[in-house]
């Protein structure tokens, strides 16, 4: 099952395979880019695509707490090249117990 493309359709689902490909699959149809839906959502009076202040106060919060534990030991968020895997310590890190990222064979 997959949601009927369509800002009109609400949640309708439909039943048949999975198409990533909206160009192909609805010719039809003009698709909205995000940024048009949300305007259409905030015009319509739809909240469900916003974040409210206490959930983004709880969030930070959460950020906060490893901001500190990275300065507490004395460490910070490893750089990696864009595109790739992540970071080689991420690798190191799960090798360790004998697995593996997905795709890493």
């Amino acid at each position: 099952m997959s949601k009927d493309q369509g800002l009109r359709k609400g949640m309708q689902l439909r039943s048949g395979p999975l198409q990533l490909n909206f160009s192909e699959t609805f010719k039809h149809l003009r698709t909205p880019d995000a940024y048009e839906r949300l305007l259409l959502e905030v015009m319509q009076g739809n909240q469900s695509l916003f974040v409210r202040k206490d959930e983004i106060e709880a969030a930070w919060k959460w950020c906060d707490q490893l901001m500190d534990g990275w300065s507490k030991m004395g460490d910070s968020p490893k750089s990696y090249a864009a595109g790739s895997w992540g970071p080689l310590t991420s690798i190191a890190l799960i090798a360790r117990d004998g697995r593996s990222w997905y795709g890493d064979v």
